[in-house]
C-alpha cells in the first residue's frame, strides 16, 4: 500500500491563501457560534485534551484536524473559522461546519450547510476587495487552494437514516445528486477565480464506531473483519468516491487551468483499520471516547441524550477518537499524505503542487487513477 507517513514534513513558505469547506472532518469551531444540538458541537471536555490548544476548540478529535496540519506544511497560521469575531481573511478562512452536508436538505436548520458556506466566501471576496483593492483581493483569490471535506453525513444521515430519501432515490441517483451539487460548488468558485483545489475523499463509513454498531447484518464466523463493517455505508462511499474521481477528471478537461489534489482515503483508512500494529496503532475498531459496542454510541463528553461514556488512556493508540471521528494521529498521517505523498497515493497533484505552483505534464493526469493504486 503506497502511502507517506512521514512526520518531519519540510516546510517551504507559499504565499497561498487556504481556504476550507467542509464538516466536521475540518471545522474549526464554527458550530460554537451557532443554535445547533450537542451532537453538532465539539467545545467541551475532553475534546481537544492532547493540549495543542489551550481549551476544546469546537475540533471533533482529541486535538488538530487535518486542515491544521496542511496550513503548518505550507507555512501559513492556523486558519480560522469563518464566524470567529474579527478575523484576517488575507491567508484563508475555514467554513466548516460539524454535521454540514452537500445537500441543503442534510441536518437542515442544525448546521452551515455548503451553501451558506459559499455564501459567506462571497462575503469574503468582497471584504478583501474593500479592504486590498480589487486586482489584490483578486490575486489572493487566483492564488489560493480551496480544500472541500464534505459528503458523509449526506449519506449517514441524510440517506441511511432517512427513509423518505430512500424511497425517493435509489443509491445511484443520490450519489449523483451530491456529486452535481458539489461540482456546482467547484464550478462557482472557479468562476469567482479559484483555479486549485483538494479534496477529501470519503472514508470507509461503514466502519467507524458509529455505524459497526448499528450493523444489521451481524459478523459471520469466518469474518475476517471484527465486528463487520455495515455494507450498505461503505457502498455509498465507494459509489460517491468513484463519481468525485469522475467528475474531477471532466472538469480538469473542461476548466481551463483547474488544478487538483484527490487521494483515496478510503482504502487507506481502510488499511489501517485491518492493520493497525503496522501503523503503531493498537487498536483499529473501537473509539477511545464513547460507550457501547465498539464505544459506538455517540456520548463522547457527556453533553448529548445519553451521558455516559468511557475515555481511554491514550488516544494516540487509537485510530478513532470519538464514534464517528478519528484521532490526531490519523489526521496527521493524511495530511502528510495529501501534502507530498507520491503519484500512487494522491493525484494529480498534491498539496504541495498546488501551494507551490508546480506543474505536472498531461500524462500523470491520464495514466493516474487515484481509486485503484492502494
Amino acid at each position: 500500500m503506497a502511502m507517506n507517513s512521514r512526520l518531519d514534513v519540510p516546510l517551504e513558505r507559499t504565499g497561498s491563501a487556504f481556504f476550507i469547506f467542509g464538516d466536521s472532518s475540518v471545522d474549526p469551531g464554527n458550530n460554537n457560534y451557532i443554535n445547533t444540538i450537542p451532537e453538532n458541537r465539539a467545545d467541551y471536555e475532553p475534546y481537544g485534551q492532547n493540549g495543542f490548544f489551550p481549551k476544546p476548540t469546537g475540533r471533533f478529535s482529541d486535538g488538530r484536524v487535518i486542515v491544521d496540519f496542511i496550513a503548518e506544511y505550507a507555512k501559513l497560521p492556523i486558519i480560522p473559522p469563518f464566524l470567529q469575531p474579527s478575523v484576517d481573511y488575507a491567508k484563508g478562512v475555514n467554513f466548516a461546519s460539524g454535521g454540514a452536508g452537500i445537500l441543503s436538505e442534510t441536518n437542515h436548520g442544525l448546521v452551515i450547510d455548503l451553501q451558506t458556506q459559499l455564501k459567506s466566501f462571497e462575503e469574503v471576496q468582497k471584504t478583501l476587495a474593500e479592504k486590498l483593492g480589487d486586482e489584490e483581493a483578486q490575486r489572493v483569490i487566483s492564488g489560493a487552494v480551496y480544500f472541500f471535506g464534505i459528503g458523509s453525513n449526506d449519506y449517514m444521515g441524510g440517506y441511511l437514516g432517512n427513509p423518505k430519501m430512500q424511497q425517493r432515490y435509489n443509491p445511484e441517483q443520490y450519489v449523483g445528486m451530491v456529486i452535481g451539487n458539489l461540482t456546482n460548488a467547484v464550478q462557482l468558485l472557479y468562476q469567482k477565480g479559484g483555479r486549485k483545489f483538494g479534496f477529501l475523499s470519503l472514508p470507509p463509513l461503514g466502519c467507524l464506531p458509529a455505524l459497526r454498531a448499528l450493523n444489521p447484518k451481524p459478523k459471520k464466523p469466518n469474518d475476517e473483519e471484527a465486528g463487520g463493517c455495515f455494507e450498505e455505508a461503505l457502498a455509498l462511499a465507494l459509489a460517491h468516491n468513484n463519481a468525485l474521481d469522475a467528475m474531477l477528471k471532466t472538469l480538469h478537461y473542461m476548466l481551463k487551468d483547474f488544478k487538483y489534489c484527490n487521494s483515496n482515503l478510503y482504502d487507506w483508512l481502510h488499511h489501517i483499520i485491518n492493520n493497525p500494529t503496522n501503523y503503531g496503532f493498537k487498536d483499529g475498531l473501537n473509539a477511545c471516547c464513547g460507550t457501547g459496542p465498539y464505544g459506538g454510541i455517540f456520548t463522547c463528553g457527556g453533553r448529548k441524550n445519553i451521558k455516559d461514556y468511557q475515555l481511554c488512556d491514550n488516544p494516540q493508540d487509537h485510530v478513532w477518537w470519538d464514534s464517528l471521528h478519528p484521532t490526531e494521529r490519523i489526521h496527521q498521517l493524511f495530511a502528510n499524505t495529501l501534502w507530498s505523498g507520491p503519484s500512487s497515493s494522491v493525484a494529480p497533484y498534491n498539496l504541495q503542487d498546488l501551494f507551490l505552483d508546480r506543474q505536472i505534464t498531461i500524462g500523470d493526469i491520464v495514466d493516474h487513477n487515484p481509486q485503484s493504486q492502494y
